[in-house]
């Protein structure tokens, strides 16, 4: 049987590691070589299919309908054959470390999606804030909202970006007849977990905060995100921790969501080529490009329903 005429493996290695992480860069930390290695890479695998890949200006590079293709095939084919390297029927299990509330707000609700993938395969979740530490060999991977380069020894693959703004219950809204004077004057809701979210909101949004105000803690932003959609007051939340229930119409946010500089990461060991780890990893990145943005930032002079346009 005629050998497959298949490109450089390398070739599609560095495609398929710009497709996932969305830049040269961080294709080439991953792979342990340089930008221009890469790049390299890449143009000589166009060259090799007669066909572009990838179109767009140096500083925001985009997969052509040919790149999302291949990327999507490479993505599944990585996976099947790390799944029948030697070792790999042992590393059926993921133990991931992840903040609490997106476990429960974003990630186990879309976790089907991965496991239907990956048939056999098992997710452990485990609820962790700190710094990850990998040297126990108790946790594969991690989830965290980071704005520095990783620590010496893990990578870190950027999968979704980051957001918050005020949030309350329907009832509260209407209470307050969606004035903002009235609404600002709410009691505030706190997690402990990010004390200055009303502050850094108020200043990013441009909004000065009436003193003197109600303010009531909470431990966790799951509790704080349960006590706003119970009437206790508006709490300054990520989008991706309140975006389900937004959407489902238990909390609305009238102000709608502002920006901020730091962004979901997944984070691994360096040195551990864990296939069931990469998967995941590319899963999520896959998740975060899908996932719904959050509704645009509003004028604090008038807020709006959520239907408005």
């Amino acid at each position: 049987m005629a050998r497959r005429p298949l490109p450089s493996l390398k070739a599609l290695q560095a495609f398929e590691a710009f497709a996932r992480l969305g830049s040269m860069t961080a294709a080439a930390e991953t792979l342990n070589v340089t930008h221009g290695a890469v790049s390299r890479q890449v143009k000589a695998l166009e060259a090799q299919l007669g066909a572009a890949l990838i179109t767009g200006p140096r500083h925001r590079l985009a997969l052509t309908p040919a790149g999302k293709a291949l990327a999507g095939a490479l993505g599944s084919a990585f996976d099947v054959i790390a799944a029948a390297l030697p070792g790999a029927e042992t590393r059926r299990e993921l133990v991931v470390s992840c903040l609490g509330t997106l476990a429960m707000k974003w990630l186990i609700p879309r976790l089907p999606g991965f496991l239907d993938r990956h048939p056999g395969l098992t997710v452990r979740i485990q609820e962790s804030h700190r710094p990850p530490d990998f040297g126990d060999g108790q946790i594969h991977a991690a989830i965290r909202i980071e704005s520095a380069r990783p620590p010496a020894g893990v990578r870190a693959t950027l999968f979704m970006d980051h957001s918050h703004g005020p949030v309350l219950s329907p009832a509260l809204f209407e209470q307050a007849g969606g004035d903002p004077a009235r609404l600002l004057a709410l009691p505030r809701l706190h997690s402990e977990t990010f004390r200055p979210a009303w502050d850094e909101w108020a200043r990013k949004a441009g909004v000065a905060l009436p003193p003197g105000g109600l303010e009531r803690d909470f431990e966790h932003n799951s509790y704080m995100l349960e006590a706003a959609a119970a009437g206790l007051g508006m709490a300054v939340a990520p989008w991706a921790f309140a975006q389900a229930d937004v959407e489902r119409g238990r909390l609305m946010a009238p102000f709608g969501f502002e920006p901020v500089a730091e962004r979901f990461v997944y984070l691994r060991p360096k040195r551990d080529r864990n296939p069931v780890a990469e998967a995941f990893g590319r899963w999520l990145v896959e998740e975060g490009a899908t996932s719904a943005a959050p509704p645009r930032s509003r004028s604090a002079s008038r807020p709006r329903h959520e239907g408005e346009g």
